[in-house]
């Protein structure tokens, strides 16, 4: 697994969704991605008050466990996330670092009181999951409203967005890609 993008399902989340997630990154970012095995609902990051749970604490756990040897860990949860100055998260990631957790609980349609839609669902966690990848290698934010890495403050600017970089972006993500010490070997 030495250079490649690990997937790490944080309480149940269904394969096939992961598998699409994985397939998604491999295609965009030319590395190898492997679906990891589950673990546990995080509990201890839940926030009674918020009835939510902490991204940063889930980060934190997910980089005391992830093999130094990988390019990404990413975590994906059906939990719904936040970070302490912000109501919730779609997604976190560890800037210029390896882990990252992504939510698909405000990325179900349903969430917002529209009927189930596995494809959107799907289209939009592999925009987020891409985003956070985007975070671990270094690149920020983007001006250009269509490009992956655009803030996506609510769920209009993930739909609205496409699942790729920006041609800048895209040059930058190689760039980074490409002097990353972790990504040796993980070009698919």
């Amino acid at each position: 697994m030495s250079g490649c993008v690990i997937i790490c399902p944080v309480g149940f989340v269904e394969k096939d969704i992961l598998d699409r997630i994985a397939g998604h990154i491999e295609a965009r970012c030319g590395v190898v991605c492997r679906v990891f095995q589950k673990m546990d609902k995080p509990e201890y990051a839940y926030d009674e008050r918020r009835c939510q749970y902490n991204s940063k604490l889930i980060l934190k756990h997910l980089i005391k466990l992830s093999p130094k040897d990988i390019l990404g860990f990413m975590g994906v949860t059906h939990v719904d996330l936040f970070v302490p100055i912000l109501k919730y998260v779609f997604g976190l990631a560890e800037m210029e670092g390896q882990c990252s957790i992504i939510s698909m609980h405000r990325l179900r349609p349903q969430f917002y009181d529209r009927p189930p839609d596995r494809d959107l669902l799907v289209e939009r966690a592999r925009k987020t999951a891409l985003h956070e990848l985007g975070h671990c290698l270094g690149l920020t934010h983007c001006r250009n409203r269509r490009c992956v890495m655009y803030s996506s403050t609510k769920i209009e600017d993930t739909d609205f967005k496409q699942a790729d970089f920006c041609p800048t972006c895209s040059e930058l993500f190689k760039w980074q890609l490409d002097k990353c010490p972790r990504a040796s070997g993980c070009k698919s």
